[in-house]
């Protein structure tokens, strides 16, 4: 049988449910396929949603008009912001979430969206007809016909786990690896590499001695993950605590005494893994000098026992991990429910993409997620609705949507990887974003709601509602200026002691909901608080996009710019910025590159 799509979206993770969503949100009919419809939006590895930069992403897509931020208030069974004692610009949202809940919850959402079909099938062939993609074919030899395809396929395209010296595949524990569709990528020209990521043991909260833990409870009041959610939904949740115990020399002495069993360190495992999340035996090893490594227990819902050990990664055998968990304060006779493990699967670097993430080689083919080397529910979500936007505005024949670094965490997230690339997999940090002072959890809805209600994915009524808010938050800002009250605010006062009387006081909660008039109080003592700073980024922001509006013609011919360091033309001709500013990120590609550069391209206008 042939089916007719607009688009498919290839693969059921995090960065499939935003593509295929805001596909169809946007009036285009969409197919989304998973090898396992029991595992749509599945948590691989902790039960939490954001953290550090992860938070920002998060409320970006909510702003952008994604879902997950929304899932996430609904199933979250903990909320904390962390670095609460650090400025704005680091602040961050995070959740520990009810796992099962969090799958049901958004696979009824996909399940329940007009325009867009969900279905269990293994796809082995992307189809491709004069370098245009045409659709994909099914392991069962069904094809489906489409004008676009996203492919969000996770750690499953040739998955390989690992627990101790044996290996086997899959592309999570329990589920069938997808064994023919990087071959199919390697036919058509694609770069395939392939990296490694892990996960810890999870335990029996029933066999936990917490007299021994440091307990540590979720925020009172909770903050809500995303815009739409109205706060007083959450009073009455109960919060579930995590738990914090450490590793110790017993612990370290274990893992040292099997590192000739380790995947890792008998050279088994070839691939890269994350850099910033590496396993427990990599910390004892790399970090010898330490004598104790943090381990929080993560509760993984409402209805189970299950716990997740955050902090001891693992691919060692069983036994030590065994040894390893019985060694832990308060873990002492504590009962494993399922073993770490590490897996080694298929990526395609991702200097193969435009920063739309279509990529360069095939018209209509999007990558999006841990097929583009990144780690992180988050990281993944923010480009599967980025690609999802950008597969339908191009079948519109509209101009593509690119986020810039001054924009958007998503901005950075897709430069860094379109313009540089990956060597291990990537994971965002507010380092990385040099405007971060700017793009802060708090104001994403004021950088992006614009966005989303322009393509159709923010319902009129809240957008109205947030242009009230807007428009509110910039005239009492405007006012308290005029009247030297903003002073009083900047000298460490809140917004109720620096304001005896405000017209705030006419407006109602109702006229604005789900924003609030605690809201507009917040964000007006931030924004007051660190205008001058702010002020001044905003001005590094202008000197920024000047160099990103000197665009590069495609057909840029490095070849005839003489004076370019050899390894700047290789370079430049691979990745073919967009523009003089992307081009001066890339790795290699120095100041005196740049100028001659833009010499030549005075020249060619």
């Amino acid at each position: 049988m042939n089916w007719d799509f607009d688009i498919i979206v290839v693969g059921a993770g995090h960065a499939g449910c935003e593509a295929a969503l805001a596909g169809a949100r946007m009036g285009y009919s969409v197919l989304l396929l998973t090898m396992n419809l029991d595992t749509v939006a599945q948590m691989s590895c902790n039960p939490a949603i954001g953290g550090l930069a992860k938070g920002q992403i998060v409320r970006e897509i909510d702003a952008l008009g994604g879902e997950m931020a929304k899932v996430t208030d609904r199933t979250a069974i903990q909320f904390r912001i962390l670095n609460r004692s650090k400025g704005p610009a680091v602040q961050s949202p995070r959740a520990q979430c009810d796992r099962s809940l969090y799958r049901q919850t958004m696979k009824n959402v996909l399940e329940s969206q007009q325009g867009l079909l969900l279905r269990q099938e293994e796809v082995t062939k992307i189809l491709v007809e004069n370098n245009h993609v045409k659709g994909v074919q099914t392991k069962t030899g069904t094809i489906y016909n489409a004008k676009a395809v996203i492919l969000t396929t996770g750690t499953f395209l040739k998955g390989l786990i690992h627990i101790g010296l044996k290996n086997f595949p899959a592309g999570r524990f329990g589920e069938f690896s997808a064994e023919y569709l990087s071959d199919s990528l390697r036919e058509l020209g694609f770069e395939v590499k392939r990296l490694k990521t892990g996960t810890p043991p999870r335990i029996n909260a029933r066999t936990v001695d917490f007299s021994k833990l440091e307990i540590q409870e979720g925020d009172k009041p909770p903050i809500p993950f995303s815009h739409f959610t109205d706060q007083n939904e959450l009073l009455s949740r109960k919060q579930l605590p995590c738990w914090i115990t450490y590793t110790n020399e017993k612990t370290h002495q274990y893992i040292r005494d099997s590192l000739d069993r380790s995947p890792l360190y008998t050279g088994v495992i070839k691939s890269i893994g994350p850099r910033y999340c590496p396993s427990i035996e990599d910390k004892v090893v790399k970090f010898a000098d330490k004598d104790r490594h943090q381990v929080f227990l993560e509760p993984e819902g409402y209805n189970t026992l299950e716990m997740y050990c955050n902090g001891i990664a693992t691919s060692l055998p069983e036994d030590t991990q065994e040894k390893i968990v019985h060694s832990l304060p308060g873990c002492e006779n504590a009962q494993i429910t399922r073993y770490g493990y590490a897996i080694e699967y298929d990526f395609c670097p991702p200097t193969q993409l435009k920063p739309t993430l279509e990529t360069k080689l095939i018209e209509g083919l999007y990558f999006a997620g841990q097929i583009n080397g990144t780690t992180g529910y988050e990281e993944a979500a923010g480009q599967g609705i980025i690609a999802g936007i950008n597969a339908v505005l191009k079948l519109r024949g509209e101009p593509p949507f690119i986020l810039g670094r001054n924009e958007g965490y998503i901005g950075v997230l897709i430069d860094d990887l379109v313009t540089k690339g990956v060597l291990d997999p990537y994971r965002m940090f507010t380092s990385r974003a040099e405007f971060r002072l700017v793009l802060r959890s708090d104001n994403a809805d004021l950088r992006l709601m614009d966005y989303g209600y322009k393509f159709g994915l923010i319902d009129s009524k809240y957008y109205k509602n947030f242009c009230k808010y807007r428009q509110i938050l910039n005239d009492e800002i405007q006012e308290l200026e005029k009247t030297g009250k903003a002073q009083l605010i900047r000298q460490g006062k809140t917004y109720d002691e620096a304001v005896s009387e405000s017209y705030l006081l006419n407006v109602s909660n109702d006229e604005l909901s789900p924003w609030s008039i605690e809201k507009i109080k917040r964000q007006i003592e931030i924004e007051i608080k660190y205008s001058g700073y702010i002020k001044r980024q905003l001005q590094e922001i202008e000197k920024f996009k000047k160099l990103e509006n000197k665009k590069i013609p495609p057909d840029f011919d490095y070849d005839k710019v003489r004076g370019l360091l050899k390894e700047a033309q290789i370079k430049l001709k691979q990745i073919r910025p967009e523009s003089i500013g992307q081009a001066s990120r890339i790795s290699g590609v120095t100041p005196s590159d740049i100028a001659i550069l833009l010499i030549h391209l005075q020249k060619y206008k």
